[in-house]
């Protein structure tokens, strides 16, 4: 049903957008975050999220994953509104057509690089176990793991955590990939492969949205955006 009406709609449309978007967040005082942004985003397409601590990128980023609310404005989905869906049906597009990299990798320690990869696949009963053994495995081989599918992420260093962490998010082959400063705790050399990597997904016809600190990823994205003040400025 929902994921009926996604295909039918991202089969025409292959761009988010953000149309007069703002956010504030509410303690003592309201607190202005994110103030009328207007943004698109497309498939196909690498875009780097820029700014300084504070200034808004993981907001945006949970905007875009639809794990966060705004006050105003309207966020396009491929052309849905994300107001008409109720939140069992925002779920399912989670799941189903967005994949998220974490800078602190969020893999399960008590499972192997095969099972962390598994583990989006589990609820997808159109699959079986054996075929979403060989789908990530396929992945992990595909960035450079194959040797290392049986290894805890204790055994990993961290630059092959965030090649498991990119593998899982591609598991139900997503339409949109998010990450929040995903090279925060690797080397220059590593931050340099995994941006290429992201940059690669993208050329693939995936939406790929990164926040990261890094200068570094300019040279790969396909456009830059950096929030001022609230608003999203493109560089």
């Amino acid at each position: 049903m929902i994921l009926e009406r996604l295909v039918n709609v991202m089969s025409k449309n292959n761009s988010l957008k953000l149309v007069h978007v703002t956010k504030n967040y509410s303690s003592k005082k309201k607190i202005l975050v994110l103030c009328d942004v207007n943004v698109e985003f497309c498939k196909g397409k690498f875009y780097a999220i820029m700014g300084k601590s504070g200034s808004g990128k993981s907001t945006l980023i949970n905007l875009l994953g639809l794990i966060d609310s705004f006050d105003e404005g309207e966020y396009i989905f491929f052309d849905k509104n994300v107001q008409e869906f109720s939140d069992k049906e925002l779920a399912d597009i989670r799941r189903e057509n967005i994949g998220f990299i974490f800078q602190d990798y969020q893999l399960d320690a008590y499972l192997n690089a095969s099972e962390n990869v598994m583990v989006p696949m589990l609820l997808d009963k159109s699959i079986t176990q054996k075929e979403k053994k060989n789908k990530a495995e396929d992945l992990l081989s595909m960035f450079g793991l194959k040797d290392r599918m049986n290894h805890f992420p204790k055994e990993l260093s961290g630059g092959e955590q965030q090649r498991v962490a990119i593998a899982r998010a591609l598991a139900n082959n997503p339409s949109v990939l998010l990450a929040d400063e995903p090279t925060g705790n690797l080397d220059e050399e590593m931050e340099q492969e995994i941006f290429s990597y992201l940059a690669e997904i993208a050329k693939e016809g995936k939406c790929v949205i990164v926040v990261s600190h890094s200068k570094e990823i300019k040279k790969y994205a396909d456009k830059v955006y950096t929030i001022l003040n609230g608003r999203v400025v493109e560089e």
